[in-house]
């Protein structure tokens, strides 16, 4: 009996509203900003075989577009099961890139295989975790929305408290202003104390050493349960990092601008960051994904998974060490982050946590969840088809 190959690649990306929430020009920053609309784009991927079958996927940004169709050549002909020489192979075709374009593939392949057997991803992995504690992950703050002060920061932490949510992660303004960033963080510490974890995220927006340091001596004070990506050098500052490590208690969480395995265990092993970070859609897929997960296990280190979406429940799901899932962003707008392209009640929403603020993991088979290609083809801009 022959094997079923990869045949066809298709990829749509389309661009949907998201509203009461605007995006700044000049950064790319979205903030929450009540009766304004903004605008997110993506990438809706299918991988089909040979024998029909097929499995999909929809995340990253259309950036990411040339990587995919480049990647995607890879796959023509190679048997559907074979991700890992899918991994290596794309990892040395895009070497000379940041390789964010495999990560749709990889994702899209784990779903193909749990179709095929009837299981979905989180059992392939071995997931035995149902549901998953979250926290919620703000919009940054600006002029006309929720978030404008530092006490809108307050008042928003306590109704997410109210909705269940274990945990609260403030996106500050985007911008170079430290003074404001310590006012909100020390606020957050007096009124929520430890009824939540707290944690802090510049979104590398801050220039400077020093007024890093002020900030990580500011959540040192107000108890926060980590730093995330303060400084504006995307990462890479291990020195830097490892110093303020060494000056103040705060973990520190770098990461999100590293890319893969590689980069991310350097990150670590070079003293920079206290927790490994990881996203199925930057970091190679769920593949990638999951050999950031037990590199952290091997050092004794947490992994925490970077945004929202099915790929990271079903990884969660068979990880010890992973204590959030992260459901951004996120504001007293509601507007919706990740959402409206779903078929099936799979959901993103502020409001979906459960009471004891957990979200659940998808028990359908692949990764548990379905598309509105009706939706999807009303906000689309670009196809591609790859095939022999």
């Amino acid at each position: 009996m022959t094997e079923a190959t990869i045949a066809a690649v298709d990829v749509t990306a389309f661009r949907y509203p998201i509203q009461n929430c605007a995006t700044e020009r000049a950064s790319g920053h979205t903030f929450d900003c009540t009766g304004q609309t903004s605008a997110r784009a993506r990438l809706h991927v299918t991988v089909r075989a040979t024998d029909g079958s097929c499995g999909s996927y929809v995340g990253g940004t259309d950036v990411m577009l040339p990587q995919v169709e480049k990647a995607a050549q890879l796959l023509i002909g190679m048997p559907w099961h074979a991700r890992e020489h899918f991994y290596g192979t794309a990892r040395r075709l895009l070497q000379k890139h940041d390789r964010m374009g495999v990560g749709l593939l990889d994702s899209a392949l784990w779903d193909l295989a749990g179709k095929r057997a009837g299981m979905s991803v989180a059992q392939m992995l071995g997931g035995a975790r149902a549901a998953l504690p979250a926290y919620a992950s703000t919009w940054m703050g600006g002029p006309g929305g929720g978030l404008q002060v530092p006490q809108d920061y307050v008042d928003f932490a306590l109704e997410c408290r109210e909705l269940g949510y274990r945990g609260f992660k403030m996106h500050g303004w985007g911008v170079d202003d430290v003074d404001r960033e310590i006012e909100t963080v020390l606020a957050l510490g007096d009124a929520i104390g430890n009824t939540m974890a707290l944690m802090s995220d510049p979104m590398c927006s801050i220039n400077g050493f020093g007024d890093t340091l002020r900030l990580a001596k500011a959540c040192d004070a107000a108890g926060f349960y980590w730093l995330e990506d303060p400084m504006s050098d995307g990462g890479q500052a291990a020195t830097a990092y490892r110093a303020i490590r060494e000056k103040c208690a705060t973990p520190l969480m770098i990461g999100e601008c590293v890319r893969g395995l590689e980069a991310n265990a350097s990150v670590v092993l070079a003293g920079a960051s206290d927790f490994v970070r990881a996203d199925p859609d930057f970091d190679m897929g769920i593949t990638g994904t999951m050999k950031l997960a037990h590199f952290a296990e091997a050092i004794g280190l947490d992994v925490e998974l970077h945004a929202p979406g099915p790929a990271q429940r079903a990884c969660m799901s068979a990880l010890r060490n992973s204590k959030f899932y992260e459901l951004s962003m996120v504001g007293p707008g509601r507007g919706l982050f990740a959402g409206g392209y779903h078929a099936c009640g799979y959901s993103d929403a502020l409001d979906d946590v459960s009471p004891d603020g957990t979200v659940p993991v998808p028990t359908g088979a692949g990764l548990g969840v379905s598309y509105d290609m009706e939706f999807i083809r009303k906000h689309a801009f670009a196809d591609l088809r790859i095939a022999a």
